[in-house]
């Protein structure tokens, strides 16, 4: 991905920051704080968070953050007093101001010395190559919604998501990429081009009043053509019917307007309390940004939707999910507890909705936390089972599968996953999983290659590195193994050799 801003280039592939083509000096943490603060645009990122992510979680002083934001600013052509570009929001953190666009940059599919199989280096499909219908679902753009209704715009595209991929007919891309293409004037070409879908579907919400206003629009991203369009209007009061008579409406018109297979509908089970409903979605937004503080309010929403309807299985899910980051990343004392309040939920959402991907995909990881990875498989199988386009659960299942020992059908879900979620905010664990798979088949020098790709993307955390180390350690490019490995106890001193 290169995002553009002004004259300049950001390319997250070649790890390089380049004003009228040409590259600028830029130290690695530096760049790393403008990736992250690029790709979260859509928002303030707070200090907390950038300390989690650029440091890990280590104790440092607030001059260092101070001290990179300034190098950050003075590469970008900014400074503390325009602030163009970086705007510091008063104790609080830091927003991108400058326009964005995005593009992929082609010429690194064509470059045949990063690895023996180039084509599979950008594995999202292009429309032409794509053997289904396929389809994206932009998050809702909110009109004159107050902030306790907001939720609505973000949650009604995440459960047509859902929905969508139970369709074994249609290709549907994951709302971790999706989702990362806000816009107030979307460019269904461009988006068409990015995520590699022939439709696209996006929306507004506006509330005045107690009326609530729903607009929905399908349009084909070849052309950029409305194939499709409807509003839907209806009292605040009413808004779960207004969900079901959305849902309804645009698979029904897929199936009209993409007439290639006739496909059956099936019934998404959620709660009829708004305010479970909202917290739930709320929480969705925290648990994907993989830090200590997104993860604490995500399981704080997550507790809320529970408290408000017992019954809710995603939400005991989502709550799942939230103990197993808490394992699996170390961020507790008592890891045992984390692991069995991560089964805890999980078997609570099973026991309410034992059909519902989520709610089986979070089973399935808490056996990862065990080592158990046969029954994690047959979780994780099932989640992909019941939908088959879950690009998390395909990943999860790949990794498990890897770990297994059985890198060929890792490969090819790991494959899978990144096609379904090109821009997804777990893609840079997918790209060392692929290295994975390589050096499990005793090709250490392709393995070493999609594993520095996956630790030089940003977000990567730690293990990445580690994985980076490791893999450039079996290929003999030792010097490329020390630098890893100084990366690693950079970050975390009490990851070692052993």
């Amino acid at each position: 991905m290169i995002y553009a801003f002004g004259s300049m280039e950001l390319d997250l592939a070649k790890v390089e920051l380049r004003d009228n083509g040409e590259p600028r000096a830029i130290e690695p943490q530096v760049f790393a704080l403008i990736a992250y603060l690029v790709e979260h645009r859509d928002r303030m990122v707070s200090r907390d968070e950038l300390f989690e992510k650029l440091w890990e979680g280590r104790v440092v002083s607030d001059s260092a953050l101070a001290s990179r934001i300034k190098s950050a600013r003075q590469a970008l052509g900014d400074d503390g007093r325009t602030q163009a570009i970086i705007k510091t929001v008063h104790g609080q953190g830091l927003r991108f101001m400058a326009d964005v666009r995005v593009r992929h940059d082609s010429a690194i599919e064509a470059q045949p010395a990063v690895v023996e199989e180039p084509e599979k280096m950008t594995p999202a499909l292009s429309p032409e190559a794509a053997t289904r219908p396929s389809i994206a679902v932009l998050p809702f753009r909110s009109i004159g919604a107050s902030e306790g209704w907001s939720a609505i715009a973000d949650g009604l595209p995440h459960e047509l998501i859902t929905e969508l991929a139970r369709l074994r007919w249609l290709f549907v891309v994951a709302r971790g990429s999706s989702f990362r293409l806000r816009a107030d004037d979307p460019d269904p070409r461009e988006i068409g081009r990015l995520l590699g879908v022939r439709y696209c579907l996006s929306g507004t919400v506006e509330l005045s009043g107690h009326q609530l206003a729903v607009t929905t629009e399908l349009v084909d991203t070849w052309g950029g053509d409305v194939v499709w369009g409807e509003r839907y209007t209806g009292n605040v009061d009413d808004v779960h019917a207004m969900r079901e008579e959305i849902r309804m409406s645009i698979l029904a018109s897929l199936e009209i307007q993409i007439p290639l297979h006739e496909a059956s509908r099936a019934r998404l089970t959620v709660t009829d309390d708004l305010d479970a409903w909202s917290a739930y979605h709320l929480g969705l937004q925290h648990i994907y940004r993989f830090n200590r503080r997104d993860n604490a309010l995500a399981a704080e929403l997550f507790s809320r939707a529970v408290d408000q309807d017992a019954t809710f299985a995603r939400a005991h899910a989502g709550l799942s999910f939230v103990h197993f980051q808490t394992a699996f990343l170390r961020q507790a004392n008592d890891i045992a507890e984390a692991i069995r309040c991560a089964r805890d939920c999980a078997q609570r959402g099973v026991d309410l909705d034992p059909l519902d991907p989520f709610v089986n995909f979070t089973m399935g990881r808490t056996y990862w936390l065990e080592g158990d990875l046969d029954r994690s498989l047959s979780w994780l199988e099932r989640a992909t089972s019941l939908s088959p386009n879950y690009a998390q659960g395909i990943y999860a299942r790949a990794w498990t599968e890897i770990m297994a020992g059985n890198s060929d059908s890792g490969r090819q879900h790991v494959d899978l996953a990144m096609q379904l979620s090109p821009l997804d905010p777990l893609y840079y664990a997918m790209l060392a999983s692929r290295g994975l798979t390589h050096i499990a088949a005793e090709d250490d020098q392709t393995g070493a290659e999609w594993a520095e790709r996956g630790a030089r993307a940003p977000g990567a955390h730690v293990l990445i590195a580690m994985i980076a180390a490791a893999a450039q350690a079996l290929a003999g490019n030792d010097e490329r193994a020390r630098y890893w490995a100084t990366d690693v106890r950079s970050r975390n001193p009490t990851l070692t050799r052993d």
